[in-house]
């Protein structure tokens, strides 16, 4: 397979980092002496023609934004095969022979639509809830627990100042990752996630009242959004035990921000890595972190992995709320 034109895009929904590994693909590729082109707002710019060459320069200054600057969209319409023929015949209107999708599971099974048309594709997971299958971790999801624990730290000092519970709906509708780590990190009192078993979840009432008991005068609860009832939780909660309890949603500022130092160092690895693959003639693979190393695994089977929830996280977390 001989590579000319790579083109790159962003899929899904956003991550601090995909800059990085956007800037990442086209310097990479430039060194190769390689045609980058970027391919605006997800798999509904190629279908459109959404299509822009990269310079070197194009990607200058871009590492320290959030979100990312070929933008991203969901595109319903590309699970239609003459859409997804549409788009194969536009990437060879503009000579791109080759893509990479940076994104998460929806977006690798954009991907894989391509492969199976005969375009080569390679696919970076970036989601801030850390839940690709075939990768021990996401671009984005440092950034995202970085800045989750921070909105919490400073939710506990109000908390404290009040006498008041807490509890903190985070990011995550089928996957607990973010919860239990910030959880962890700021030492909440308890910590549901959609992963966790009935035997697993905290007795709130008990952990509150026991507090109580010890003159503790302020709590944290942390709550994935995939577990649903944080406003029913809190009524339960207030009236179980007469402490003032307040819910806060987090939302989407977990999505944005300057990415961290791993989430940029890593994001240029990735890229990198990807663009060798395809220069070497490996394509329909997804780029990943195995053992803090970089590598890949074949798309197809990357997809029908499934992830595991730390189990080891959720008992700290529950043993460290005593």
């Amino acid at each position: 397979m001989q590579v000319n034109t790579i083109g790159v895009i962003t899929s899904g929904g956003d991550a601090p980092g995909m800059n990085a590994a956007i800037r990442s693909i086209v310097r990479t590729a430039k060194y190769y002496n390689l045609r980058a082109v970027g391919i605006n707002k997800g798999f509904k710019g190629l279908v459109h023609g959404d299509i822009r060459e990269f310079t070197a320069r194009d990607v200058s200054d871009i590492l320290g934004r959030g979100g990312t600057i070929l933008q991203t969209a969901r595109c319903p319409e590309f699970l239609d095969i003459e859409v997804k023929k549409v788009a194969i015949d536009m990437a060879r209107y503009h000579n791109i022979d080759s893509v990479v999708v940076i994104g998460g599971d929806g977006s690798f099974r954009g991907a894989k639509s391509l492969c199976e048309l005969g375009l080569p594709a390679i696919g970076i997971p970036a989601t801030i809830d850390n839940d690709i299958n075939c990768s021990d971790y996401s671009i984005g999801f440092d950034t995202a627990i970085n800045t989750a624990m921070q909105a919490v730290d400073k939710i506990r000092d109000t908390a404290t100042s009040h006498e008041r519970c807490n509890i903190i709906e985070v990011m995550g509708r089928a996957s607990g990752a973010i919860a239990i780590q910030v959880a962890i990190a700021c030492g909440a009192e308890a910590v549901f996630i959609p992963e966790m078993t009935e035997e697993e979840r905290p007795d709130i009432i008990k952990v509150i009242t026991d507090g109580i008991k010890r003159n503790k005068q302020h709590f944290i609860v942390v709550v994935a959004e995939g577990v649903g009832h944080s406003n029913e939780l809190c009524e339960f909660i207030q009236s179980q035990t007469g402490i003032v309890t307040r819910v806060n949603t987090l939302g989407y500022m977990q999505r944005g921000g300057s990415p961290t130092v791993m989430d940029r160092v890593i994001a240029a690895q990735m890229g990198e890595y990807a663009v060798e693959l395809l220069i070497h003639g490996v394509s329909n693979r997804i780029v990943g972190m195995k053992n803090n190393r970089v590598y890949d695994i074949d798309i197809f089977e990357g997809l029908e992995q499934q992830k595991e929830v730390r189990r080891d996280l959720i008992e700290l977390a529950n043993k460290l709320s005593v």
